[in-house]
């Protein structure tokens, strides 16, 4: 790629500095449970200290999706039921959902892209666990498979009018919107999630898995080839919608690691995983839109 123009590399300077703070209980959250000696009251005494996210975890647990046998009134008895994995995804699903805008003159579906990146994160960790042999850490794949697009909500809050021409020039002209984004824009959503999410201070192999996922010369990791694939398995889908459907003309995104044949890596995924991610997702996406 190219390098950037003064003017543009002073536009996103300014578009990720006015983009809201991740939650700090979150990110301790996500620090604690790096750690494989975490105990589960430390997760915990994090989330109960921040009372909002707090009623957020209760609502989605007492859904009627989990149908649990009893109303859950604390932290702690959701982690018992659900376990810290389920818990820090909602935690961390709720911080991405809460930084979306609830309008934008992209004409970028917001709602649809907030349900293709849950799907995604959950299909990325999914296949950590099935086929990566301990080369990616699967919760590790889930946070980058829901942050791999989130350069695209920096555009559709602060360069609105220009991600609008590239979604429409992807569509007219059939390319991929990652593309369009480098020829309209003179960068793609990729280079501006890495920038926020360094902003946000995340561990650098996740910097570097958002900004590298359409770069093809990036160097291949087990974590890079998981969302990629997510990714590409979820578009084929037409789960959710990230502004860039799925082509059939599409190289596969690892062969190496998951073969050529997207319907035969879904058919191998553990039998109702899809599904299951698909009917979380749904489920706290429409939660989320409550809020």
């Amino acid at each position: 790629m190219s390098a950037l123009t003064p003017e543009l590399e002073r536009k996103l300077d300014t578009a990720v500095e006015r983009m809201p703070a991740f939650p700090r209980s979150v990110q301790r959250i996500l620090e604690l449970t790096r750690n494989i000696n975490c105990l589960p009251k430390e997760i915990v005494a994090v989330i109960e200290k921040d009372p909002v996210m707090t009623m957020k975890i209760f609502k989605v647990i007492n859904s009627a999706y989990y149908s649990l046998p009893t109303k859950i009134t604390s932290i702690g008895q959701s982690v018992v039921y659900l376990g810290i994995n389920t818990i820090k995804n909602l935690a961390l699903g709720f911080a991405a959902a809460g930084i979306l805008p609830r309008m934008n003159a992209a004409g970028f579906d917001i709602q649809r892209y907030l349900l293709h990146s849950l799907v995604v994160a959950g299909v990325a960790r999914q296949l950590a666990i099935q086929f990566a042999d301990d080369e990616a850490d699967p919760g590790d794949c889930y946070i980058a498979g829901l942050l791999h697009d989130f350069g695209k909500v920096v555009f559709v809050q602060f360069l609105s009018a220009e991600f609008h021409d590239a979604l429409a020039y992807a569509k007219e002209n059939s390319l991929p919107l990652h593309e369009a984004e480098r020829i309209v824009i003179g960068v793609d959503h990729g280079v501006v999630g890495a920038r926020l999410a360094k902003r946000w201070t995340f561990p650098a192999h996740l910097i570097d898995c958002i900004r590298d996922h359409h770069q093809p010369a990036a160097a291949a990791s087990a974590m890079l080839d998981c969302v990629r694939t997510a990714d590409q398995l979820v578009r084929f889908r037409e789960i959710g919608d990230s502004g860039n459907p799925w082509r059939d003309t599409e190289a596969p995104a690892a062969a190496a690691r998951f073969g050529d044949d997207p319907e035969n890596l879904l058919a191998r995924l553990a039998p109702g995983s899809l599904e299951k991610i698909v009917a979380e997702a749904m489920v706290f996406a429409q939660l989320a839109s409550e809020q």
